[in-house]
């Protein structure tokens, strides 16, 4: 596999603290190109990830409303 350069600029919050590994969102630069919102699990050290969801600045702004529009009490939690 080819090696990728990355940048965790900013980190934002560890959403699930499970394991050794962490699922976090952070701002990160991949190969030296403009930062982006990203959301993956990342181990101890930040030098293995798992696939992630990478978001622009549009697009995390359109996940803040969405969720900022649900009711959780009225969610049916599945499982």
């Amino acid at each position: 596999m080819a090696d990728f350069k990355f940048s965790i600029i900013k980190k934002i919050g560890v959403l699930n603290n499970k394991s050794s590994w962490k699922k976090e969102l952070n701002l990160v630069s991949w190969s030296d190109k403009e930062a982006k919102y990203d959301i993956r699990d990342w181990d101890e050290n930040h030098e293995k990830m798992s696939k992630g969801v990478t978001l622009d600045i549009d697009e995390i702004k359109k996940l803040k409303e969405l969720l900022n529009s649900i009711n959780f009490d009225d969610e049916v939690e599945q499982n």
